[in-house]
C-alpha cells in the first residue's frame, strides 16, 4: 500500500532538548511497583530493569547511577528470591558479562539509564 504524493506523514514525537527520554524498560511489564532506590524523576536516577531466570521474575528499579551494583542487587534479591541464603551465591550480569566488583558504581560498571541486569546463580542448578 503506498502513501498517496499528497498525504502529510506526521513524525513521531521528539522529546524537547531539555526533556529525558524515558528508558524502554520502563515500559515493559513488570511485577508491581518499581523498586525506588531514589525518588522516581530525581536528577541522574536511572531506570533499570532486574531479570531473575531461576524464578521468571522481572523487576523495575529507580536508582541513583552513584548507587553500588551489590547494594542493587541485594534489594532485587529482596524482591525476588527472598529465600536466598547468602548474596554471594548469585552474579549480575551487564550485556553477558559478569560485574566482577559489585563494589564499584552503577555507572562505574557501564550501567546507564535502560540497561538490564541478570540476576543469577553463580553456578548452573540441574533441572528438575
Amino acid at each position: 500500500m503506498s502513501t498517496p504524493p499528497n498525504a502529510q506523514v506526521n513524525p513521531a514525537p521528539q522529546p524537547a532538548a531539555n526533556e529525558p527520554m524515558t528508558p524502554f524498560v520502563s515500559q515493559l511489564r513488570t511485577r508491581g511497583a518499581p523498586i525506588l532506590l531514589a525518588p522516581d524523576g530525581a536528577a541522574g536516577a536511572l531506570t533499570i530493569r532486574v531479570e531473575m531466570p531461576e524464578v521468571w521474575d522481572v523487576r523495575a528499579i529507580v536508582t541513583p547511577s552513584t548507587e553500588s551494583v551489590l547494594s542493587v542487587k541485594q534489594r532485587a534479591l529482596a524482591e525476588l528470591f527472598p529465600r536466598a541464603a547468602s548474596h554471594e551465591d548469585f552474579i549480575v550480569k551487564l550485556r553477558g558479562w559478569e560485574i566482577l566488583d559489585e563494589h564499584a558504581t552503577l555507572a562505574d560498571a557501564g550501567v546507564q539509564n535502560g540497561s538490564i541486569l541478570l540476576l543469577t546463580h553463580r553456578r548452573r542448578r540441574a533441572v528438575r
